[in-house]
């Protein structure tokens, strides 16, 4: 411990330093459920645009351009952090009630910014008051640590006059050295005669006590750890009020997304289609039960206002364009079937939608291929990266930069803004999510995420068939049962399903409809069960000849192989 009562400037900005950062992230946190607009700083930063002068506002346009407002905001912040939060730290180590009334002095200025805001309501001022609370709290607990764990209301300079304990004690200059340490003890002579005025004796000295208590001490090491403590904490705060409220804020901006209509409409869905078998899955899979596997532990947020996709290096004109400018170019519908490299035999990892998005060729035209150029190496907005075959991309399928699934804005959970869709390929190289970089580079030169962690660098779907009915293990009545699952081969199409029951002979199951060759495809056969454990098999085969092996292969490094088998039990 640091035992002087002089304390170093930094420590007395410390406590009111991380007091301000607790006072913001609560403030930020809670005004992620009463509404992004209550955040005392933005709010603070708003009534600053309104009251600055015009060829002032007009600096700032021409000075940051798009950037004004962020550099408001942070002015903002630079501000109260390191300007008015220092000082109340100091105030409040002199007598904490003087730093409490700062930290009011700096509540009263938010909460006079946020409610004088058009429409604003009494639950408006929640976030100010709530960081008040939690800020005027942190710095009481700093102030108690950096001066002891006593009563704080006195500063650490706050030092109370000496008292001796006696009225008539003696007070000669050798009284302080009678103290021991910081304990006021009292030092006497063996021989208690000296006390009665022997000359040259150890004279008996009174224990000095301060009527207020001990004198209160700098501790150094205890308000640094909770400073940083303190610090930790307001910050996962912050962030997860940004998070929340991020949520909200693009949730408003999505449900304001005004689709245009397709030039290229999709074809019509075929009536036969979907063969509406209980526990089928459906040809159209809604968009909260489609599969999700992406690498964010955190969902990106992303505002279409802020959206740009960059295209860069092997091009001969490099192309940045907004949300606004891809709603403007044609728009094509297509029917796809996504699946998951990591979809085991038989697993629930695929799923078919209509997407609606710009081709994703047209789009690299503008910007013009070079020679050599054969992969598209995407990034996503949280920087997880893609690996395309530049040749998938241009060879006239429908690869786009969706922004629309089954008729509804894509959903944040799916790519909101924008993300890929290219038919025929597995996920982890072609549908790159919340996309917002393109750089046309070839595969020997750059990686993409997946690839140096175990995976091919390329990745064709193979041609799979699963059985959704029965469910593996089910039991079953005799006689008239159907079995029935789905089928998929993107871009080349299924042509065949067939069934076997217990090693028996390859019997042709009945196909739906299809709109095209990208998307999967139902089949279902009916079967007369005997009393038993039956063996039920399925294989498909794909437009170009191909019949699913039966050599079982892992997902890693392309794709799993083998013939999804399930045991059902007839009784």
């Amino acid at each position: 411990m640091q035992s002087k009562s002089v304390v170093p400037a930094w420590a007395r900005a410390l406590p009111g330093l991380v007091a301000g950062c607790a006072a913001l992230g609560t403030a930020q946190l809670v005004s992620a459920f009463v509404g992004p607009e209550t955040f005392p700083v933005l709010a603070v930063g708003d009534a600053t645009v309104d009251l600055t002068p015009a060829p002032v506002k007009d600096f700032a346009i021409r000075t940051f351009g798009e950037s004004d407002k962020a550099v408001l905001v942070g002015g903002v912040l630079v501000v109260v952090l390191f300007g008015i939060a220092p000082l109340i730290g100091m105030l409040a180590l002199r007598r904490l009630a003087h730093g409490f009334a700062g930290l009011a002095a700096f509540g009263v200025v938010g909460l006079l910014a946020v409610l004088t805001r058009p429409e604003a309501g009494l639950l408006d001022a929640l976030p100010t008051l709530a960081g008040v609370g939690v800020g005027a709290w942190v710095l009481a607990w700093l102030v108690r640590r950096a001066t002891g764990d006593g009563d704080p209301a006195h500063g650490i300079e706050a030092r109370p006059p000496l008292h001796a304990a006696e009225a008539g004690a003696p007070t000669s200059s050798s009284t302080s050295g009678a103290r021991s340490g910081e304990e006021g003890a009292s030092v006497s002579s063996a021989g208690s005669g000296a006390a009665s005025g022997g000359g040259g004796g150890v004279v008996e000295r009174p224990a000095v006590m301060w009527v207020a208590g001990e004198p209160r001490v700098f501790d150094r090491r205890r308000l640094l750890t909770g400073a940083a403590g303190g610090v930790a904490a307001a910050g996962a705060v912050y962030l997860l009020g940004q998070t929340i409220g991020g949520r909200q804020s693009v949730g408003v901006a999505r449900a304001g997304v005004a689709l245009p209509k397709p030039a290229t409409p999709a074809k019509p869905i075929p009536a036969g289609a979907d063969l509406r078998i209980g526990g089928l899955s459906p040809f159209v899979t809604p968009n909260k039960d489609f599969y999700r596997v992406d690498t964010a532990l955190i969902v990106p947020q992303v505002n279409p206002d802020d959206w740009t996709l960059r295209i860069h290096g092997m091009v001969d004109r490099p192309v940045e364009i907004t949300y606004a400018d891809l709603l403007r170019m044609p728009l094509t519908e297509a029917d796809v079937t996504l699946t998951c490299v990591s979809n085991e035999v038989g697993g629930p990892l695929a799923g078919n939608a209509r997407w609606l998005g710009v081709r994703m060729a047209e789009v690299l035209r503008r910007a013009g291929l070079q020679s050599g150029a054969d992969m598209l190496l995407s990034t996503s907005a949280d920087g997880f990266t893609c690996g395309t075959p530049v040749d998938v991309v241009m060879d006239g399928r429908d690869a786009l930069f969706a922004v629309a699934m089954n008729g509804e804005v894509l959903p944040v959970d799916h790519g909101f803004p924008v993300r890929q869709v290219v038919p025929g390929l597995y996920g982890y190289v072609s549908a790159t999510k919340w996309v917002v970089d393109i750089k046309v580079t070839r595969f020997d030169r750059d990686q993409a995420y997946w690839t140096p962690r175990g995976w091919s660098a390329k990745g064709p779907i193979k041609t799979q068939s699963r059985i959704d009915v029965p469910k593996a293990a089910d039991t079953l009545k005799p006689g008239r049962n159907t079995v029935a699952g789905v089928a998929w081969a993107q871009h080349k199409g299924v042509d065949a399903v067939e069934v076997r029951f217990d090693g028996g002979e390859w019997t042709q199951a009945k196909l739906a409809e299809v709109p095209g060759p990208d998307t999967w495809r139902q089949w279902s056969i009916d079967w007369d069960a005997r009393p038993g454990e039956h063996r039920i098999e399925v294989r498909a085969t794909d437009a170009s000849g191909y019949t699913q092996t039966d050599r079982l292969a892992p997902s890693a490094p392309d794709g799993a192989t083998g013939r999804h088998t399930i045991t059902v039990n007839v009784v």
